[in-house]
């Protein structure tokens, strides 16, 4: 058992490559786990999509909903008892809300969003490509822009690396508890009275 621990990688590979193959496989399981549920969940269809934004099918919003609260008790549950760790991105209001914006007139003008471009292009969808073209240029000029918006935006309302239990001065149990409770009676009240 030592002698597998202790043997070097293969000639050519670093240690860090060698680590880095099961994180690269576990990463695209994953993916794939997740375009599979996205797809079987409806939420890859462009009428779907397009329904969401004129609030006439809510079907994303109780898949996303559902992502939250799942989401939610999993990681909140590990950390509680010491088998992730919580690596937080600064809560920057400019920025959040510039790149809201952004999305949602992306989302709206396209009829897809970064997530469900992937699931549409892989049902066959071809319209998706222009989305997927829209990304990489999206992404390229992001880029491009990192260090004006490093000096600007992202110094606006940046509230730096916080939860908003700890912002609100609750205990992050009761409030993934509260927050839990009333995400799932949303869900229900959506499929309740939901025209179909």
């Amino acid at each position: 058992m030592d002698a597998v621990k202790n043997a070097s990688p293969p000639a050519g590979h670093s240690t860090s490559t060698v680590d880095a193959v099961p994180r690269l496989m576990a990463g695209v399981l994953f993916g794939l786990t997740f375009g599979f549920l996205l797809q079987k969940g409806g939420v890859g269809k462009f009428n779907v999509l397009v329904g969401q934004l004129l609030l006439q099918d809510f079907t994303v919003a109780k898949v996303m909903l559902t992502a939250i609260v799942v989401g939610m008790a999993g990681v909140f549950t590990l950390h509680h008892f010491g088998k992730v760790n919580l690596h937080l991105k600064p809560t920057r209001i400019g920025a959040n809300v510039i790149g809201g914006l952004l999305f949602g007139a992306g989302f709206a003008l396209l009829g897809y969003c970064p997530g469900t471009v992937a699931v549409a292009l892989g049902q066959g969808s071809w319209d998706a490509l222009f989305g997927m073209a829209g990304l990489v240029a999206g992404s390229w000029v992001f880029a491009e822009l990192s260090g004006w918006s490093k000096r600007t935006v992202e110094k606006w309302g940046d509230f730096g690396e916080v939860l908003l239990p700890d912002l609100l001065r609750l205990p992050r149990t009761a409030f993934a508890i509260g927050l839990a409770a009333a995400l799932i009676t949303i869900i229900l009240l959506l499929e309740r009275f939901t025209l179909r």
